[in-house]
């Protein structure tokens, strides 16, 4: 019978490296959502944009390039589109003019509300073998490596591989 380290020893170094494990769970897992997306008319990065903006507080360009992990021009031509479309709309920040803040509209949350009711079958699809206290337990942690992790600097190209 193999032991712990034997079978620790055996595994590439990707296949017990923190962040690898990440990027190819996330990669899975994100993939098999984003064909449910586009069957509901929404390009990967719509779907990004519209799920970071459902339900919160209006937020900048910057942290929503962040949050969907797209590069900022990205973000901004994507803006133009959905705007027009008059799914989000632009607003100036109260207090510096260079930020603009973006919020969903009514139209925009109305036209993702069943993409995110799709999202929440499929979390719960893809976490049911885990439990519903081991599955929150994930969850809690990764909010946390986020958060003690999310003033780090970054390298300006690496939103696009995540």
């Amino acid at each position: 019978m193999a032991t712990a380290a034997s079978r620790k020893k055996a595994l590439r170094f990707v296949d017990d490296y923190l962040p690898a494990l990440l990027a190819q769970a996330s990669q899975l897992i994100s993939s098999e959502f984003h064909v449910v997306a586009r069957q509901q008319g929404f390009s990967v990065s719509e779907w990004r944009v519209m799920a970071s903006l459902a339900g919160g507080e209006p937020i900048s360009i910057g942290q929503l390039a962040q949050v969907t992990v797209t590069k900022q021009p990205t973000v901004t031509r994507l803006l133009d589109r959905m705007e027009s479309k008059g799914q989000v709309e632009r607003l100036p920040h109260d207090s510096d003019r260079r930020v603009t803040l973006v919020r969903i509209t009514r139209k925009g949350a109305k036209t993702v509300e069943r993409l995110m009711e799709l999202a929440l079958e499929h979390e719960r699809r893809v976490l049911e073998p885990f439990g519903l206290l081991r599955a929150e337990e994930l969850k809690t942690t990764l909010r946390q490596m986020i958060e003690l992790h999310a003033s780090a600097p970054r390298e300006a190209d690496e939103a696009e591989e995540a």
